[in-house]
């Protein structure tokens, strides 16, 4: 079958085999992301014509103020990944603790962990935003109930990842350690195709994408790193490229090439991004498309998380670009404490 034709389901059943440890979970599991994805989509698309938009009135355990859309997708991903009892645990930006799937006698080997609408605060000004999800397979023993534990565990131990890309087309892309591959969505019979096989990103790109509105509040080694992009060189100034979402920077990067920076900063001395929904899974696709991720000193997917809610700070993209950051880190080590 040529690939252009290829659906997302027909790809999961050529490469089932690739999920480590699987019997049909992959496909059930990416199954119920695709149709909980397909729902948002639809809501997403509509956000301006419905009482959609805007701040629901409450606050989330990051403290943020939450918008009516992120609890909406939050709602749709948990019923979605919970009705078809593939998951033992679910933990969500969006939730205090991680929910306990107590179906199926607790028989389930996977957890996943996700940021349900990521860049949710966009909707209102119609930019694009995204869903970012993480597979574990389950460290407790099978057919008891789901612990912490489970969900602490460091990004190279993943075995699926991806995000999903709601802008002038939705995409789906994710990896099971296997390459890269996105699928775009056909709107009129909703149906995800094979659109990107084996995404890479270039070893070098000229786009660096970070909030220079905070330059001021940066660690002296992203400053020294932001005069460097900004030098008059053969191959440089880069271009200063910044949505505010990071699905949807971070997918422009792996196309064209690039930096995303979200850095410490006198403003958040522990970074702003969290560690296990937004981190480790960009991470484990940056690695899978040939670029790297680090938190300006050491690989990403080493660190050990903490706690569910941990936030560290994120370099990722082309390759050179970041080893070219990190040198620049190293300079000044005290800055490695968070």
């Amino acid at each position: 079958m040529p690939i252009k034709n290829k659906t997302l389901g027909e790809f999961i059943i050529e490469n089932q085999s690739q999920f480590k440890y699987s019997e049909g979970e992959l496909s059930r599991l990416i199954n119920s992301i695709r149709l909980a994805a397909k729902v948002v989509n639809h809501e997403v698309n509509k956000a301006g014509l419905v009482d959609i938009l805007g701040q629901a009135g409450e606050v989330n355990i990051q403290g943020e103020a939450q918008q009516k859309l992120d609890v909406y997708a939050n709602e749709k991903f948990i019923h979605a990944l919970t009705r078809r009892e593939i998951v033992c645990g679910i933990a969500s930006e969006e939730e205090e603790d991680f929910i306990r799937i107590e179906g199926n006698n607790n028989t389930n080997k996977y957890v996943v962990l996700m940021d349900p609408l990521d860049g949710s605060s966009n909707i209102d000004v119609n930019v694009s935003v995204g869903t970012i999800f993480s597979i574990y397979r389950r460290v407790t023993p099978v057919g008891s109930p789901v612990q912490l534990e489970d969900f602490l565990q460091k990004g190279s131990e993943q075995v699926a990842a991806g995000y999903i890309v709601y802008g002038t087309s939705t995409m789906l892309v994710y990896t099971t350690g296997h390459g890269v591959n996105g699928f775009t969505l056909n709107p009129a019979i909703g149906t995800f195709y094979l659109s990107h096989p084996n995404l890479k990103f270039p070893e070098r790109g000229n786009i660096y994408s970070i909030n220079e509105g905070y330059y001021q509040h940066f660690p002296q080694g992203v400053k020294d790193y932001l005069k460097y992009c900004q030098e008059e060189k053969e191959d440089r100034p880069y271009k200063a490229r910044y949505i505010g979402s990071l699905v949807s920077d971070f997918h422009r990067n792996m196309l064209k090439g690039g930096i995303y920076i979200y850095p410490t900063s006198s403003k958040n001395p522990q970074g702003k991004l969290r560690l296990l929904y937004e981190c480790n899974p960009m991470a484990f696709l940056a690695e899978q498309a040939g670029a790297k991720a680090s938190d300006g000193y050491k690989r990403i997917m080493a660190i050990k998380p903490t706690a569910l809610h941990q936030r560290v700070p994120f370099f990722c993209g082309s390759n050179e670009m970041v080893s070219d950051a990190e040198r620049m880190m190293a300079k000044y080590p005290e800055d490695s404490k968070y």
